[in-house]
């Protein structure tokens, strides 16, 4: 598929595709005038880098992902940096959980004063 409905299918920008090419996480084929042809399988793949940029991971960080994703195994290095990254994830789904705790006792207490 070309650029274009690659990212629509991924839900990013056309810039976000060449941006992933450009930090060597994303590959591409071309097509014989020179344009951008992706697999199905980088439509997973960039939903999977909009899922560790939103928990907070920089490209260089899923860069050095990658090779765990794309072979399955892992260095100990490797899995120390995932069992780090896992655990500050972890801490901030924690701090969200209390945040939204602290919220249900604000919106209970608003409607307990309303009735």
């Amino acid at each position: 598929m070309r650029i274009g409905e690659a990212a629509k299918r991924a839900g990013v920008s056309v810039r976000a595709l060449r941006y992933y090419e450009e930090q060597g996480l994303l590959t591409s084929e071309r097509s014989r005038g020179g344009q951008r042809e992706y697999d199905e399988a980088a439509v997973d793949r960039v939903r999977f880098f909009q899922q560790l940029y939103a928990a907070g991971l920089p490209s260089r960080r899923i860069a050095e992902l990658l090779p765990c994703v794309d072979t399955g195994t892992t260095t100990g290095e490797q899995r120390a940096m995932l069992t780090a990254e896992r655990a500050r994830i972890q801490q901030r789904v924690d701090e969200l959980n209390a945040a939204l705790a602290r919220l249900d006792e604000l919106i209970a207490a608003a409607e307990a004063r309303r009735a």
